[in-house]
This record gives C-alpha cells, sequence and structure tokens, in this order.
C-alpha cells in the first residue's frame, strides 16, 4: 500500500569570501545541520600546491607552471569521509593530507597555484560533477561565481583584517604550528591581491550573494544566520505518496 511522507526540497549553497574568515568552519557546521555534503575546494588548490611542492615544481626561483601542467594527471584528488571526526579529509592520491596542507609553507605558494588556468580548468570540472544532485554546500573564492552560478543560497564572507590574522594565527597555534602575526599578515595580504586580481575567476562578489561580515559575530550567530536564509529556501517539504 502507499503511505504519505513528506520529502524536503535539497539546495545548493556557496560560501565564498577572503581567506581566514572562517568560511570552512561554517560551511562544515552548515552541511552537518542538513545532512549535506560539504566539498572544501580550498582544500582541493592546497592539495594540487602540495603535489607541486613534493614534485619539485616550487623552488626558491619560483614556480614551475609548464612542469605542473603537464603533470595534472598525476595529481588524483579525493575527500574521504573519516568515521571519527565525522568529517571529510582531502587526499592526495590515495593519502589523507588533511594536516600537510594546512602548513605555512602551502599557504604561501597556493594562490600562485591556483592562478594557474589548467589548474583551475580541472579541479572547477570536478566541482561542478559534484554539485549536480544537489544537497551540497561549497566554499572557496569562486563557487557562486563560476562554480555553482545557480545556487540556491550564496553568502559572501568578509572580516577585518585584524580579525582574520588573529584567527589564522590562533589556528596555526593551535595545531603546533610556528608562525608570527607578521608572517600571517604578510601571507593574507598577498592572498587577497592574487585572488582579487588573478586573470581567471578572480574572488569577486556575486551580485545576488549575501555579504554576512563575521568580525563581531560568533560562530553560532553566524550559523543561524546562513541556517535561516537556507530553511526559507527549503520550506517545509512537499507530502509524496511512498511505496511501504
Amino acid at each position: 500500500m502507499t503511505k504519505p511522507g513528506i520529502v524536503k526540497k535539497k539546495i545548493n549553497i556557496a560560501i565564498d569570501g577572503y581567506s581566514s574568515c572562517g568560511k570552512s568552519t561554517l560551511a562544515k557546521a552548515v552541511a552537518k545541520e542538513f545532512n549535506y555534503i560539504y566539498i572544501d575546494t580550498g582544500a582541493m588548490y592546497r592539495a594540487m600546491t602540495l603535489h607541486a611542492l613534493k614534485r619539485g615544481y616550487i623552488t626558491p626561483e619560483g614556480l614551475n607552471e609548464e612542469a605542473l601542467i603537464k603533470d595534472l594527471d598525476n595529481a588524483y584528488i579525493t575527500f574521504q569521509y573519516n568515521p571519527v571526526t565525522y568529517l571529510s579529509e582531502t587526499c592526495l592520491n590515495g593519502e589523507v593530507v588533511e594536516k600537510e596542507i594546512r602548513q605555512m609553507d602551502v599557504s604561501k605558494h597556493v594562490s600562485p597555484v591556483s592562478a594557474i588556468k589548467e589548474v583551475r580548468l580541472k579541479l572547477v570540472k570536478l566541482q561542478k560533477r559534484l554539485s549536480e544532485n544537489k544537497g551540497v554546500v561549497m566554499d572557496g573564492r569562486d563557487i557562486g561565481t563560476v562554480v555553482m552560478p545557480d545556487a540556491d543560497l550564496k553568502i559572501f564572507m568578509v572580516a577585518t583584517p585584524e580579525v582574520r590574522i588573529q584567527r589564522r594565527y590562533d589556528e596555526l597555534i593551535s595545531k603546533g604550528v610556528a608562525v608570527s602575526k607578521d608572517e600571517i599578515k604578510q601571507n593574507i595580504t598577498e592572498r587577497d591581491h592574487i585572488d582579487s586580481n588573478r586573470v581567471n575567476d578572480p574572488l569577486r562578489q556575486s551580485p545576488d550573494a549575501l555579504v554576512l561580515d563575521n568580525s563581531d559575530l560568533s560562530l553560532d550567530e553566524q550559523f543561524e544566520f546562513i541556517i535561516k536564509k537556507a530553511q526559507e529556501l527549503i520550506g517545509n517539504g512537499e507530502e509524496i505518496s511512498q511505496l511501504q
């Protein structure tokens, strides 16, 4: 026989913004709330940067773009669910590299690697495929403008430089990484400039994105803001008949 059931529509949520604004932390919490798939696109570019470092394409003399481009097919980036932390972990060629890609050495080089057209084409193609079935929360710098321009909810996160520097400093220190605030300030300034001025898919706010300035907001306040907006779009669901 048939029995009516309630099925809620799934939406895609795009969260963009500058580095160290807390995009990933918030995106993970939102994805967990709705039982959606969380995709950290920044981690994908970090993994590609780690690949370039491991292969010797990044040296004190600079980045060998040609060598990296020729080797792109040998960089296999996936996500692996960790049943202990309940989070997805970034893998490079079958190896979990979640800790390695957060190191300052990767942070210093990720923007130049991300600016390479061929790198972006490869990763954007993968990101688009992952979002096809809806129910995805994705964060990065070009999600609402390039990867998911038709996302149902778009958020653009900002915060003051001072707040961003302190957050990044606290994060790295908590992980046992020796770093100074001056190093972080220089890194954030350089990344902002490169990300905003690159030729391919620059960081910019989508016209239909909601700006979330979280300089003085707690994580709970940010979370509540996005959850409320998402629930308005999802609605109460629609009743359908399901075979029992």
